[in-house]
């Protein structure tokens, strides 16, 4: 177990407060650092098993924990999952080296904002980092057209939606978040995170990611309204 904490710098700034959590050493130790080079994110903590990691939150409350799927202790989505329920207003990002439709439920299900894989580019983790913060869930494309493909035979009922809940939904799968949702709309941005609200309430779902497999699923949203 390894555990590295740094205290909140003072600055203009304000920097994204980020736990990581994986059990290759030198992976985390990687992204630690990198994380440390951006003038917006500072790694305030690493751990290396699901203990641990449970615990480092409560303590240093980060702003967004990125969270290996598959733990030597235990499972990363499980995790996330508790971690989510038990801190309001924590983003979980989840990394893995196999990504799976099955695995993108469960991520969703879990409340994660982002599902992402270990072997990409390092700038594109950060990119996702950053989306992640703005409220906008992360997610690759072809893995959203893949579930799609494979839920065609067991497609559940639509909820009744109005044309301004369907229109919110749409630019969620955009990948937009509530501030650019809400001056398109030429409402607040409060107005949009109700409609946020509500929208997971109908579709019955925990996260903006799983309300969007829903309306994929479903056909509410097109496969090509996905963000790139």
């Amino acid at each position: 177990m390894t555990v590295q904490t740094e205290v909140r710098p003072a600055g203009p700034v304000e920097k994204m407060r980020i736990v990581v959590v994986d059990d290759h050493r030198m992976f985390a130790q990687l992204l630690a650092i990198t994380l440390g080079d951006q003038p917006d994110m500072e790694c305030v903590g690493i751990a290396n098993d699901v203990a641990t990691a449970l615990s480092m939150v409560t303590a240093l409350r980060p702003d967004l924990v990125l969270m290996d799927a598959r733990l030597q202790d235990g499972d990363g989505v499980a995790a996330t999952a508790e971690l989510v329920a038990t801190n309001p207003g924590l983003r979980v990002a989840v990394l893995s080296g196999f990504i799976d439709t099955a695995l993108m439920r469960r991520a969703a299900e879990a409340g994660a904002c982002a599902l992402h894989p270990k072997d990409g580019d390092l700038e594109e983790i950060l990119s996702a980092v950053r989306r992640a913060r703005a409220g906008t869930f992360v997610v690759q494309p072809q893995l959203l057209r893949s579930l799609v493909a494979q839920s065609r035979d067991a497609q559940p009922l639509h909820p009744p939606l109005t044309e301004r809940e369907h229109a919110v939904l749409q630019f969620l799968a955009a990948g937009l978040d509530a501030s650019v949702i809400a001056r398109e709309l030429g409402i607040s941005v409060n107005t949009c995170r109700g409609y946020v609200k509500t929208l997971l309430t109908k579709l019955g779902a925990h996260s903006q990611l799983e309300a969007v497999v829903f309306a994929l699923r479903t056909g509410l949203v097109g496969v090509g309204d996905v963000a790139p």
